[in-house]
């Protein structure tokens, strides 16, 4: 007997609906599985037998074929063993059901008959509401991650006989829901506050604008000037996330199993710091199944890379594409997969291999060979993609014994979220729009210069000699200097401050 089953795959941030088809005919005990299954998938065999034996069915005797269709597409994970359980049931008429057609199912099952949570609910569950499918039948542990998703009935089960006993008529199931405004009650509090910052008010002021549009910020400074310190508190900073953002952003850390526990919703923007050892494909992503490194998993959210020159130099070119495009596309002999990487990246460096290069207290020992190789590392085409670039000297000795003096982070974030709102109508109500990704043509629209900003622009392009990616960072900057201060019209003093923000030109 065929039996039929709806389940769901991944492929990279995005899920499609499968079949698994169930045929038993008679011959020798055994089983086989196709559709291009990895080694968890085909284990499932044996889980699947143990797990109907242990809840008090018998495994039939005969040959069954499973077939997992589309079977071009690489099956990978244990998620289609509730699936095959009930195939298995069903072809062999130990249970009977009318529902088969109507539902969704996926679950990894225990020996014992239990169903263990998956990666990659949130994906999968959206692709089974674009097919039309309105009912899932899902893991308890992740029933409210299931819910997210509006129109959607949402049947909780712990075991395999939970499953079964929906499947055969008992009606004493309901949909699982849940309440977003639960999620979002609670204001996101930290241990740390830019407050806690002496001095630095010219870093400070350039975080503000980095996070009130999304621009890419390189901080350079010998060590102990606070660079970290200031990259860390960013966060307090940033405008709270929307609905939609989280959802996007819950989809990523789904499909790697990075949701923290009893957590279905990321409400807070990351932070992600790794280590400049961290390999090309940590940072990237990647495998044989390709999926998301930091960077996407920065998504929405905080990239902070300390020591910046020390990371590999084919990692940090890699960053041209998601700087740029706000995407990551990781190619394979399969094919390409790209994942989302619309990040704020936070770079700090020591101006010099020792550090003390241009400090006032301590002398430099490096060569200027040693520098020159030292700064090489960043290539022009890199550091034109970073819209702002700061000096963040070492604190004065009165600024260093002095009280903490600055504005609060909620202070700075009120004015942030402000700006914020003002771009989310300029790019009607898109809340992933922000002035840093602004294209040619909506730089023209809204970039709309005073006659003596367009002059001093003009000006400072000549004396800096500055690439034409690098005029369009300044009209950005100079977009959203002007949206903290609720201007329309872009000044000369907006461009004058932008154009501060560029050190790096100014050097060169």
């Amino acid at each position: 007997m065929l039996v039929k089953i709806n389940s769901a795959a991944l492929s990279g941030l995005d899920a499609y609906l499968i079949e698994v088809e169930v045929d038993s005919s008679r011959g020798l005990p055994g089983q086989s599985i196709v559709g291009l299954p990895d080694a968890s998938v085909k284990e499932s065999r044996d889980r699947v037998k143990a797990a109907i034996s242990n809840s008090g069915f018998e495994f039939p005797p005969g040959y069954f074929t499973i077939n997992l269709a589309p079977a071009d597409t690489r099956k990978e994970g244990p998620i289609y063993d509730l699936p095959i359980a009930l195939g298995i049931l069903c072809s062999s008429e130990q249970i009977v059901s009318s529902r088969l057609n109507d539902v969704v199912i996926f679950g990894e099952l225990s020996l014992d008959g239990t169903v263990r949570p998956i990666n990659g609910i949130l994906p999968m569950c959206i692709s089974i509401k674009k097919h039309g499918k309105k009912t899932v039948l899902v893991p308890q542990e992740n029933a409210d991650e299931s819910a997210l998703i509006e129109g959607l009935d949402v049947i909780p089960i712990r075991t395999l006989l939970d499953a079964i006993a929906y499947l055969t008529g008992n009606n004493g199931w309901k949909p699982h829901k849940i309440n977003f405004d639960d999620f979002f009650k609670e204001e996101s509090k930290y241990d740390m506050d830019f407050s806690d910052v002496k001095g630095q008010f010219h870093a400070k002021r350039a975080l503000e604008i980095a996070a009130a549009g999304g621009h890419n910020i390189l901080m350079v400074g010998p060590p102990g000037s606070g660079k970290s310190m200031l990259a860390k508190r960013f966060s307090t900073i940033v405008p709270k996330l929307s609905i939609d953002e989280a959802l996007e952003l819950t989809k990523v850390y789904s499909v790697c199993g990075l949701l923290p526990a009893k957590k279905s919703l990321i409400t807070k923007r990351p932070f992600r710091a790794p280590h400049h050892s961290i390999s090309y494909a940590g940072l990237i992503g990647g495998g044989s199944n390709p999926k998301p490194g930091e960077i996407s998993l920065a998504h929405l959210g905080i990239l902070f890379l300390d020591e910046f020159p020390e990371f590999r130099r084919d990692s940090l070119e890699v960053l041209r594409q998601p700087l740029e495009e706000r995407v990551i596309t990781i190619s394979r002999a399969i094919g390409s997969l790209t994942f989302p990487a619309q990040i704020t990246l936070i770079a700090a460096m020591n101006p010099c291999p020792c550090g003390y290069y241009t400090d006032n207290l301590k002398q430099c020992t490096c060569t200027a060979f040693q520098i020159q190789r030292y700064w090489s590392k960043l290539s022009g085409p890199l550091l034109d993609r970073i819209d702002l670039h700061i000096d963040v000297p070492r604190l004065k000795q009165d600024e260093l014994h002095s009280k903490p003096s600055g504005e609060s982070s909620t202070n700075i974030r009120n004015r942030v979220t402000c700006a914020k709102e003002i771009q989310n109508k300029r790019f009607n109500d898109n809340p992933f729009c922000s002035n840093s990704v602004m294209s040619s043509k909506q730089i023209r629209q809204f970039c709309v210069l005073t006659d003596e900003a367009q002059e001093l622009l003009k000006s400072a392009i000549i004396k800096l000699k500055m690439s034409a990616r690098s005029y369009d960072r300044i009209l950005k900057v100079s977009r959203t200097i002007a949206d903290l201060g609720g201007l329309e019209t872009i000044e000369a003093c907006h461009i004058a401050e932008a154009t501060q923000y560029r050190s790096l030109d100014r050097k060169g």
